[in-house]
């Protein structure tokens, strides 16, 4: 039996969000599959139960009610996850096809600029992470704010430096550019 059409769009969708637990609209609930709703079902403390799609098994599933998705992603940012929101983006029709869906918002710890997911007292800082040769850059933005600043170094050991400046503005999320590497410990500071 073939997999069914939903599943087979969930998957594709999925494969291009890897790194994200992928909130997938369904009607009124933003519904998660197979890992994600394993994760989801223990972070959150969700009813794991399964869907029919076409493989010998029943796929994982747990989901949550669209007015509450909030609640839900901000809960999983928290813990330091990334949310990917998947929307419907027609409505549905009669047949086999279906809705057409797609990514419209990923939110990640430093990315949320709801107002109800932030704290007014703390900045929810993103910071970049760049090295070149024995220096290194830091570049620090608030994505709720627009702020956005950056210091260097040069004549200090970089990973003092770096590890100073986590500690000193609380980063809610690092970003290394593609070939960077940093022992983890470093960021062990980060929410």
């Amino acid at each position: 039996m073939p997999i069914s059409p939903m599943m087979q769009q969930y998957l594709n969708i999925k494969q291009q969000h890897e790194h994200c637990l992928l909130f997938y609209r369904v009607g009124d609930f933003y519904e998660m599959f197979f890992d994600d709703a394993k994760l989801a079902s223990k972070e959150l403390e969700l009813v794991l139960t399964g869907k029919d799609c076409g493989l010998t098994e029943r796929a994982p599933m747990c989901g949550v009610p669209h007015h509450a998705v909030n609640t839900y992603v901000q809960r999983l940012i928290e813990k330091g996850y990334k949310v990917a929101i998947c929307e419907q983006l027609t409505e549905p029709t009669k047949g086999k096809q279906p809705v057409e869906r797609d990514v419209v918002r990923i939110v990640t710890p430093g990315t949320v600029a709801d107002s109800a997911m932030l704290d007014e007292k703390t900045n929810a800082y993103i910071v970049c992470v760049y090295f070149r040769g024995k220096g290194a850059a830091l570049a620090y933005t608030d994505v709720s704010t627009g702020e956005f600043w950056y210091m260097t170094c040069s004549g200090q050991e970089p990973l003092s430096f770096i590890e100073e400046s986590i500690i000193r503005y609380s980063p809610r999320e690092c970003l290394l550019l593609d070939g960077t590497t940093i022992d983890e410990g470093v960021f062990d500071s980060i929410r």
